[in-house]
């Protein structure tokens, strides 16, 4: 038997995650390289380092214990499906960068995540609840690999 309530909160999450993404199409015509469009990564604190974006910004999917994870950040801001949970908030520094999120029906179990890493292609959040997601980046217009064909019949 289907759950509806939880298809109906997978689809608000990804009609939160679309909006975020502006798949509605469009350019924002906006300055792209803002300081405040997206938090920055400092240095040692001496003067002499540079400002580097975190580059967290797009659409990361992957799969974590089996199940699909899609992560979409848009200016500073995120969104997060994951294990039937719809999550939002945003990219913090807190001397590294930390995803801080609530999610929509209280779980914690992605609440506040540290980018452990992240070369571009491949970005990694270890969460405070025990979870560790491995994201790839992905163009928006396709769904990632390994995704269910069918839906669940109990």
């Amino acid at each position: 038997m289907l759950k509806p309530v939880r298809t109906s909160a997978v689809t608000a999450g990804l009609v939160a995650v679309l909006a975020l993404t502006g798949c509605a199409g469009g350019d924002d015509g906006g300055d792209k390289g803002k300081a405040s469009a997206s938090p920055t990564a400092s240095g040692d604190g001496t003067g002499g380092e540079t400002q580097k974006p975190l580059d967290v910004e797009g659409t990361w999917a992957g799969l974590t214990d089996a199940k699909p994870v899609v992560l979409s950040v848009k200016d500073g801001k995120a969104a997060l499906l994951a294990d039937g949970h719809a999550c939002t908030g945003e990219v913090e520094d807190h001397g590294s960068p930390m995803l801080a999120l609530k999610c929509a029906d209280g779980n914690t179990d992605r609440t506040m995540g540290a980018i452990e890493s992240n070369d571009g292609t491949t970005l990694v959040i270890s969460w405070d609840a025990g979870k560790k997601d491995t994201l790839k980046k992905n163009d928006g217009a396709s769904l990632p690999e390994g995704l269910p064909t069918a839906l669940p019949t109990s």
